[in-house]
């Protein structure tokens, strides 16, 4: 569901192939905003990496689909890349206390990374060296979870960047 779905405190994306009940349980639990995108991407848990104060997304995705995303988030968001690639929702997993981003990210992108998303961008991996650190990890300002294959490590760069270590 991940790779799917992205969302903040103030909204959630969604694809165009989410079910009704999915809907429904969703807005069961929360009053946030929720878009359901009617376009032939998917994914939008990797296109779009946002917390509650800014995000970056593919460049790739043409501009209207930008602004509805905006507008549901509740935030700006900048087209950039992390390490040269476009689906920065799998490249980096953020929350209102910090980021944790692909090793390779250049100086650029971490720049702009931390000014959008306005918190600190620390470097990583997950699971014993992968660096689509979003395929095993999520997080928010309180707490992380990340995959069994975390080495010692792995974990205290994750507390670091995410400022969850206490």
């Amino acid at each position: 569901m991940g790779s799917l779905a992205c969302a903040n405190s103030y909204g959630m994306v969604l694809p165009h192939f989410v079910h009704e009940e999915e809907v429904k349980t969703i807005k069961s639990y929360t009053d946030i905003n929720l878009t359901i995108m009617e376009t032939k991407r998917t994914a939008y848990g990797n296109l779009v990496l946002a917390n509650d104060l800014g995000g970056i997304v593919d460049p790739g995705l043409v501009k209207s689909g930008i602004k509805t995303i905006e507008d549901t988030l509740g935030v700006e968001l900048v087209p950039s890349k992390i390490a040269g690639l476009p689906y920065v929702g799998s490249l980096a997993t953020t929350t209102n206390r910090g980021v944790l981003a692909h090793p390779l990210i250049t100086d650029e992108e971490q720049k702009i990374l931390g000014d959008i998303l306005k918190v600190n961008v620390g470097l990583g991996t997950i699971n014993c060296g992968i660096p689509y650190v979003a395929t095993g990890l999520i997080g928010n300002s309180r707490a992380a979870v990340a995959g069994s294959l975390t080495t010692g490590p792995e974990l205290f760069m994750i507390g670091e960047a995410l400022d969850v270590e206490d």
